[in-house]
């Protein structure tokens, strides 16, 4: 395993590097497509919207809210019981302004120097930045594609795991799509419980299936409250990407801590939002399922269409996103990507952005209608990139 100490040098972020080269190639003309950065394209539905307008109309929705609505607290409650047979106390459930802003903060509920905090390699980024800030050391576990890139517990050392005040898990899991089954969480809780070890679940793509099977919660597994919280957002399931909303829910202890240190730097979610996010949760939920097939298009535009000029890229099983296997040729992700755009004009984002174990790969963001998905393989093919 690798280790990162908080306070050594940060990588620069690619997305930026990205985006300076997307500049350039708009300013010489050339037609991109953009398929690096997952923001999601379908529209929120109207009655989502028009409780936000309601709401905003309202001159007393201004003020400080400090917690949840009990509007909100009861829309979540029905929501994971209905979603994932999971019942939740008002005191397992606290907003947050989004998973990234949970994720990068829940870190100081019950971390810091000395501590070790294990993420998946390759990981979302926010997975490591946020304990490094809490000054503790991240433990990267490796994810392998001939593990169908879920976590082989045996890669954790039994001292490492002693050490462990915590470990980060997401599935489906960005960026290399895989999912997980019931008997995998499982295993997850009886390590953690074996281990005095809190798990920080990130389920933000579980409506996301793309392998049409039903998303799981880590909160439905049996003793999984005694051992973490789950984070989980309105932001691809419903596309509200903007409104930034998601839930911490699970462990009463690490939520009262975790509410404890919000209360310091939050004065809560804006009422407007609030609103939203109830009427996402409690009005007509066809639309989960029509971001799911609209995503299956795509998906298969993209991959089914690298497969017939060549290049062998799987099914994505879960989340908005392809991880792709670059041609061998090259000697990194970043050089790939970087002659793409240059030969093609579609942007994805090298593996090695996510973690040394993300080398050799590229991640593609379903964002675009299929039929832009099908230029982007006519490009692709034509170039001769991937079978020269």
């Amino acid at each position: 395993m690798q280790f990162i100490k908080a306070g050594e040098p940060a990588e620069s972020n690619i997305f930026n590097q990205l985006d300076e080269k997307k500049k350039k190639l708009l300013a010489s003309g050339m037609d991109v497509i953009n398929l690096s950065i997952g923001t999601p394209d379908f529209q929120p539905d109207k009655h989502v919207m028009e409780a936000v307008s309601r709401a905003a109309l309202d001159p007393e929705q201004y003020k400080y809210s400090l917690t949840e609505t009990r509007a909100l607290l009861d829309a979540v409650q029905g929501w994971y019981r209905r979603r994932y047979d999971v019942e939740l106390a008002d005191e397992e459930i606290m907003a947050v302004c989004g998973s990234q802003e949970g994720i990068a903060h829940v870190g100081f509920a019950f971390a810091g120097p000395n501590d070790l905090i294990l993420v998946p390699d390759p990981g979302y980024p926010i997975f490591s930045f946020g304990p490094l800030m809490t000054g503790a050391t991240v433990g990267l576990y490796p994810l392998r594609e001939e593990n169908h890139w879920q976590l082989d517990f045996a890669d954790i050392p039994e001292d490492v795991a002693e050490r462990a005040k915590a470990i980060v898990v997401s599935y489906p899991n960005n960026p290399t799509t895989a999912v997980a089954d019931r008997a995998f969480y499982e295993r997850l809780v009886t390590f953690a419980r074996e281990h005095n070890i809190i798990v920080l679940h990130d389920n933000a793509y579980s409506d996301l299936m793309l392998n049409e099977k039903e998303g799981l919660s880590f909160l439905s597994i049996p003793g999984a409250k005694e051992v973490g919280i789950e984070f989980n957002s309105l932001s691809k399931t419903y596309n509200l990407t903007g409104m930034r909303v998601s839930f911490a829910l699970g462990n009463r202890e690490v939520i009262a801590r975790f509410r404890a240190f919000r209360s310091q730097i939050d004065y809560g979610m804006f009422y407007p939002v609030q609103a939203g996010a109830v009427a996402a949760l409690t009005g007509p939920q066809d639309i989960v399922a029509r971001n799911r097939a609209g995503y299956m298009v795509r998906r298969d535009a993209l991959c089914g269409g690298l497969r017939s000029i060549g290049w062998e890229v799987p099914d994505a099983q879960g989340t908005m996103f392809v991880w792709a296997k670059i041609p061998a040729r090259f000697a990194s992700s970043v050089e790939f990507v970087m002659e793409l755009m240059e030969r093609t004009g579609v942007i994805c984002v090298p593996g090695s952005a996510f973690g040394a174990q993300g080398e050799g790969y590229v991640r593609f963001a379903l964002v675009v209608p299929p039929e832009r998905m099908q230029e982007a393989v006519r490009r692709i093919g034509e170039s001769g990139i991937i079978k020269e």
